[in-house]
């Protein structure tokens, strides 16, 4: 079960890593939170029917806690996806892969001013190599650090509270209630957002966008694969391998991200930007394993 519970991780991580494309794609016909509004929309429907059929006679999972407990997380994982989603507007796909993954070196210091937990030696080599690396894709690289960069480096950051959120309730509430909650959140939230920023949510019902290939495939790979499927994935799986693993197994997603970046759109790196790829890579490994001597409180990714 263990080799079944990394090898569909790893899977995982490759449609994270593999949707910065598609994602990017996509908003060249439907503006960003409008995007999310659906993507989020359809995952919460197909979550909710797993739940209708086979978990609503479990007695007592919701309740008001539990709203508001899935409503605060949803709010940083909204926060996370409209920054990634309009970060992709101004940034290549592979730069945003790694730049999202601070949010595997942030957790720790987050760690240590909300939830006082003591920070590893291994997480301050993890976050000075990460913030190196950084700097060489952003600033020495040609291209210096732009908007883009900016939007994904305030994903990350989002990103990791809702991961610190998740850690304060994880084990108060049932996963699946609690995911469903972010889910519809997100998605509210976007769709409220979108006429906000001048967006023109009658696409949405427009066919001639809707069903546009690069439209309809990239929703349905990233809500149903990467939203939906990937949630419900991690939360059944991790009851099956250790919590560092599973950081080190999601450390492949910017991976994923710059070999798909190459593989479908030629997507080229510089030197320095191989270099800060490499960095940052090795600040998420080496900030996820265990310090010698002492164990290390498990990650909550």
């Amino acid at each position: 079960m263990r080799k079944t519970a990394d090898f569909t991780l790893l899977f995982v991580a490759f449609i994270w890593g593999a949707t910065f494309v598609m994602v990017q794609n996509a908003t060249s016909f439907l503006e960003p939170h409008s995007f999310n509004g659906i993507r989020f929309l359809i995952a919460f429907i197909s979550l909710l029917i797993i739940y209708v059929l086979f978990i609503r006679k479990e007695q007592g999972v919701w309740s008001r806690n539990l709203l508001i407990a899935g409503f605060k997380i949803g709010i940083w994982l909204f926060l996370g996806y409209s920054f990634q989603t309009v970060g992709l507007l101004h940034t290549t796909p592979a730069k945003a892969g790694f730049i999202t993954g601070l949010s595997v070196v942030l957790v720790p210091l987050f760690s240590v001013l909300l939830l006082k937990m003591k920070l590893s030696q291994n997480a301050i080599i993890g976050v000075i190599a990460a913030t190196i690396g950084l700097y060489l894709m952003t600033v020495v690289d040609t291209a210096s650090f732009s908007l883009g960069d900016l939007l994904i480096l305030l994903c990350a950051v989002s990103f990791a509270m809702q991961i610190i959120m998740t850690a304060k309730v994880a084990g108060d509430y049932a996963a699946l209630p609690l995911t469903l909650v972010q889910l519809f959140t997100v998605s509210i939230l976007s769709f409220i957002s979108a006429p906000i920023f001048g967006e023109d949510i009658s696409v949405l019902v427009n066919p001639t966008i809707m069903l546009q290939t690069e439209v309809w495939s990239a929703l349905f790979v990233t809500a149903i694969f990467a939203t939906a499927l990937a949630f419900l994935a991690q939360t059944h799986f991790q009851a099956y391998t250790s919590p560092t693993r599973v950081a080190l197994i999601f450390a492949t997603e910017p991976v994923f991200a710059a070999l798909t970046s190459y593989l479908w759109i030629d997507e080229k790196l510089t030197v320095a930007s191989i270099a800060g790829c490499i960095c940052i890579l090795f600040g998420m490994v080496i900030a996820e394993l265990p310090a010698k001597k002492r164990k290390i409180k498990p990650d909550f990714h």
